[in-house]
């Protein structure tokens, strides 16, 4: 995957990133809304500096190391990713509160049209503002949406200061312990 330049950055602002989703998925990660950079290369969690590919692999959910250019190996491994919001921006404080609502909406109707086991939203307030879950913690969420089970996890930016690499795998790594049936590497 090639280093977008900077005018393919700009050329990238409200592009989408299409979903990465099949039918009865063990896990359906969801993100924000696509940066710049996914938006100019096509790949979800693309940027540099973003941990959700080194996390997913240090708390064993890949067994080795994926790039995002090799998201579509997740789908055999029965994970796929989302996004609250499709368009892309520079950075997830552009979005306002009724696109993260509406946002949720949308992702209700594709989680009764897949059906994943879990949805793993990362990122606690953009549930709580999509959702209107004030309150809302990270982990396991009382309610399910159709027959998919909830969880919210840390936002794996490297913007996240409140979580550190090693931090978002130990979460990760629990997240994964407690839904089991993900593989042993």
């Amino acid at each position: 995957m090639l280093k977008p330049t900077k005018e393919q950055l700009a050329a990238a602002h409200q592009k989408t990133v299409p979903d990465l989703i099949s039918p009865e998925l063990h896990v359906l990660f969801c993100g924000i809304n696509p940066g710049l950079y996914s938006a100019a290369t096509g790949h979800h969690f693309a940027r540099p500096g973003n941990r959700f590919w080194p996390t997913l692999y240090r708390s064993g959910f890949t067994p080795r190391l994926f790039t995002a250019a090799e998201e579509h190996q997740l789908l055999p491994l029965g994970y796929g990713i989302t996004n609250f919001v499709s368009r892309a921006t520079a950075a997830a404080a552009e979005l306002g509160a009724n696109e993260l609502v509406l946002g949720a909406q949308a992702l209700d109707e594709k989680l009764k049209t897949y059906e994943p086991e879990i949805l793993a939203v990362l990122g606690i307030t953009a549930y709580r503002t999509a959702y209107n879950f004030p309150k809302a913690k990270l982990g396991r969420q009382p309610h399910k949406i159709g027959r998919t089970q909830v969880w919210v996890l840390p936002n794996p930016s490297g913007l996240n200061a409140h979580f550190p690499p090693v931090a978002l795998a130990e979460v990760f790594s629990r997240f994964r312990e407690d839904i089991s049936g993900a593989p042993e590497w």
